[in-house]
């Protein structure tokens, strides 16, 4: 049978347009392009172009595999918004192949999970009243497992207060139960229930294992681990890694699992070092090729070297790298080592980091970091720009006198950087939120006017999005009433929607405002504009579904991007926490959530607000994660901050030279390791060295976010406490600083007083 010329030749340019986009891949991305079949591993280092890379070996996927609705690839990334970068990328590569839409998914992890839990709700556990709790609800579900737990265990509550010693004096037997009630028993409650369930342990795994220390911490910890899966059932909770659970319940039944397996033509996996055990162990059941049990078809891309939340979530790169040391032994690892971001000297800055920590605190069964360099590209590399040529010296480190000087030098540069470069970028990449508060402040002081400041940690703290809802909801519920009226109204004026005016004037007669008869005062221009556009609003009430409803005032109200993003998270999250299909039920939910608990907002990865032109972006450092500015300031560089210590509060330390929650975790992951369960003393220390290396890799991250300027600063003086920035002693630099400046001489500025000759 003769091939059809037309398809012939539509496949002819299918495979050029294919081969052309490979050729823009470097080492690393070509051999995820290439992949066909089986696992592989990708170690890639920052600004390898990880996401790109993934998403043109999606596109070669669906192409070479003629991939559907039926037979997907399923990309599992971190976040919603890393979700939403990625997918738009698919599309545009599958649109300049001529491709259908629909060969590829992508799903956050815990909304893959979701998926599959309903999908068998008799099998999940999960039934259509489940609500899924927030870690804030958690808490509280904590608070009340901590009190059942002690009407329960009065034994081993009586040795935590009985501590290392105790007199018996009634005062302090009280402060010690408030301490313990409040403070310790729900830290080590929250740590405890993170860490075992993401990692598929039970209670009864922690409580049958064998530990010396003084308090059978393992046993207090498996206690209030049953009395938080008590409190979830009875209400009929769920949280995040029961979601997990419940997918991987639904999995455990062959029909079902094979089913599953049949759509899945593979799972490629991004940010891979992030994910927990369980998570792991979802998607690699989901990566088996059914026809073949032996064989998954799973690729998992990530950064050792970037993970930077193994101290507050259960990820831990420790399982990043064995799975990449399996696939090295199977010739099933690929490196993507060349990054085009940095200068030179901005990559040798943090490849010898890397180097020097591993050197200095280094450990024979683990290292902070895995030991992969950054390379420059080729000379022939398609990336604009690769490697841009430094400013100036491309890396310098400062001494200035206290944290005021540093803030006043920051300033200065980035307005002089501004003034000649326009079109570039900057950011403050801070440790803390305090620290961010205090150069935002500072720098408005010094230079009010005179620079475009952004502080990122202010926009997080005025999360406005759930009450703008809840405003506007509570008006459309019950428009004639005053108070909702006004609250709408404000929205309206403060989202610039209407024109500043006397609302109280309006909501005086609210009928008439909204329905004037013939025979009331005409209203003026604004005012008509104003009840023009509430009862706009009250008709779409009548004609749209409730579940439209968030969505509709979102766009009305010129929402941007992420602010349209967590619109849609925010009516997700009410949809399955409301048990009635009801305005009041979704009223009840939202004056919950606005009331009582933080909701996090969507953060979009490609989102220009972070790096505007001309703009000085105040950030932590783990937000900067994934982004990048021309010129990076490093400001507070001090060994009590980077790496800092584990710190016992002064009220804990009654119970001794450590934290529960601390050994506890320390515990939890030897056991998950298939380890001996370390003492008191050695899981304090395994604590401290796990806090050490994160913070490392954490200032490494900080570091590979500039392209052509790198500027770190450790002030002579500091505060203790930025709670307290006012109060300044001597503070000694991170010892990365030191190392530096032995190995970087020329980068060496303001150790005396020259920093006044340096051209701002």
């Amino acid at each position: 049978m003769t091939a059809d010329p037309v398809v012939s030749n539509v496949l002819e340019l299918r495979e050029k347009l294919l081969q052309s986009l490979r050729s823009t891949l470097r080492p690393g991305q070509r051999e995820i392009a290439d992949w066909q079949s089986g696992r592989l591993a990708v170690s890639a280092v920052p600004g390898a172009g990880k996401s790109t890379g993934m998403a043109v070996a999606a596109a070669c996927a669906i192409a070479h595999h003629q991939l559907h609705s039926r037979r997907q690839l399923v990309v599992v990334t971190f976040t919603r918004s890393a979700a939403a970068n990625i997918k738009s990328k698919i599309r545009e590569y599958l649109k300049k192949l001529s491709l259908p839409q629909g060969g590829f998914v992508v799903h956050t992890l815990h909304g893959l999970a979701w998926s599959i839990a309903r999908s068998a709700p008799e099998r999940s556990g999960f039934n259509p009243d489940s609500i899924l709790i927030t870690p804030t609800q958690g808490n509280r579900l904590i608070r009340t497992s901590v009190e059942q737990w002690l009407g329960l265990n009065p034994h081993l509550y009586q040795g935590l207060l009985e501590g290392q010693q105790f007199d018996g004096e009634e005062t302090e037997r009280l402060r010690r139960q408030a301490v313990l009630r409040t403070e310790v028993l729900p830290a080590l409650a929250e740590t405890v229930i993170r860490e075992a369930k993401s990692s598929g342990l039970l209670p009864d795994d922690l409580r049958n294992q064998i530990s010396s220390d003084e308090y059978s911490i393992l046993s207090i910890a498996a206690g209030l681990y049953e009395q938080y899966q008590l409190q979830l059932q009875n209400r009929n909770f769920i949280d995040y890694d029961e979601m997990v659970l419940g997918a991987l319940r639904v999995l455990e039944h062959p029909k079902i699992r094979a089913r599953w397996q049949s759509q899945v033509f593979a799972v490629f996996e991004d940010e891979a070092q992030d994910s927990s055990p369980l998570q792991t162990k979802l998607l690699e059941l989901l990566a088996i090729d059914p026809e073949q049990p032996n064989n998954q078809n799973l690729v998992r891309v990530g950064d050792p070297n970037q993970a930077i939340n193994s101290t507050f979530t259960p990820a831990d790169p420790v399982f990043f790298r064995e799975f990449c040391q399996t696939c090295s032994i199977e010739d099933r690892l690929a490196e993507m080592n060349q990054a085009g971001r940095s200068s030179r000297i901005i990559l040798e800055a943090a490849n010898y980091v890397l180097s020097w920590v591993n050197r200095t605190y280094g450990k024979e069964e683990t290292a902070p970091f895995r030991s992969q360099m950054i390379r420059p590209v080729s000379a022939n590399d398609p990336q604009a720009d690769a490697n841009p040529s430094p400013e100036g010296l491309g890396f310098e480190i400062h001494t200035p006198e206290d944290v005021h000087q540093t803030v006043e030098w920051i300033g200065k540069r980035a307005i002089a950087l501004f003034n000649r470069y326009p079109d570039r970028s900057a950011a403050v990449l801070v440790r803390t939120n305090e620290q961010g508060r205090f150069v935002a402040r500072e720098l408005s002081r010094w230079f009010d006017e005179k620079l475009s400041v952004f502080e990122v940690g202010m926009r997080d703290r005025q999360s406005h999005i759930p009450a703008e809802m809840l405003s506007l909801l509570q008006f459309l519920d019950r428009p004639h009433s005053p108070d909702n009226l006004k609250a709408a109204l404000s929205v309206f004026v403060s989202r610039r929607i209407i024109p500043t005016q006397d609302l109280n004037a309006l909501i005086t007669f609210p009928e008439q405002f909204l329905y004037p008869a013939p025979l009331d005062p005409p209203q003026d221009p604004q005012v008509q504009q104003a009840s023009r556009f509430c009862t706009s609003l009250l008709r779409a009430r009548l004609e749209l579904p409730l579940y439209q409803l968030i969505s509709f005032l979102a766009y009305t109200l010129n929402y941007e991007q992420t602010e349209l993003a967590t619109a849609d998270k925010l009516a997700e999250r009410i949809m399955q926490q409301t048990r009635e299909n009801s305005l009041t039920a979704m009223l009840e939910v939202l004056n919950d959530i606005v009331s009582s608990e933080r909701f996090e907002p969507v953060e979009a990865e490609d989102d220009d607000r972070y790096v505007r032109p001309s703009q000085l972006t105040i950030i932590t450092m783990h937000k900067a994660k994934g982004l990048d500015w021309d010129y990076v300031f490093i400001p507070f560089l001090h060994e009590n901050m980077i790496p800092g210590s584990l710190y016992i509060p002064p009220a804990m330390q009654f119970l001794g030279d450590f934290t529960l929650s601390e050994v506890a975790r320390a515990q939890i992951r030897a056991i998950v390791h298939q380890e001996p369960i370390p003492n008191t003393e050695e899981a304090w220390e395994r604590a401290g060295y796990l806090k050490t290396a994160e913070e490392f890799r954490l200032l490494y991250v900080a570091m590979t976010r500039a392209k052509r300027l790198l500027w770190m600063s450790a002030a002579k003086q500091a505060p203790f406490s930025w709670n307290k920035p006012e109060n300044l002693d001597d503070r000694k630099p991170c010892p990365v600083i030191p190392a530096l400046k032995q190995q970087f001489p020329l980068s060496v500025i303001g150790e005396t007083d020259e920093e006044d000759d340096v051209e701002f």
